[in-house]
């Protein structure tokens, strides 16, 4: 059952699913490719990604007093990731880039910002 308030920020909602999904996906295939030691900064950019994401997705489904600021950290966080993953050609970087560039925008919306 969804209220009022939750649906009004499912898009925002769902955007950031989608992209703790995707950072999460993009880690675990990170981690086994052979120049790991070039995207340290890139796979711990992925976890803190994908960390707040699911903090907003939490903020946004109680009306949390900060959601708003929170989804304005969560944008900036989502952009950092997708350049640092767009640093890299494999598809799963690309696809994951896509995502947290969707849910930066989704997050700035959210945010007034």
């Amino acid at each position: 059952m969804l209220t009022m308030e939750a649906k009004k920020n499912q898009s925002c909602i769902d955007a950031c699913s989608r992209c703790a999904q995707a950072c999460y996906e993009c880690f675990h295939a990170c981690l086994n490719e052979p120049d790991l030691n070039e995207r340290k900064n890139c796979v711990s950019m992925l976890v803190e990604c994908a960390m707040m994401c699911q903090m907003s997705v939490s903020m946004m489904s109680m009306n949390g007093q900060y959601t708003k600021e929170h989804c304005g950290i969560c944008a900036m966080i989502c952009e950092s990731c997708a350049r640092e993953c767009n640093m890299f050609k494999d598809q799963h970087c690309k696809d994951c880039a896509k995502e947290c560039q969707t849910c930066a925008d989704e997050c700035r919306k959210m945010s007034g910002m």
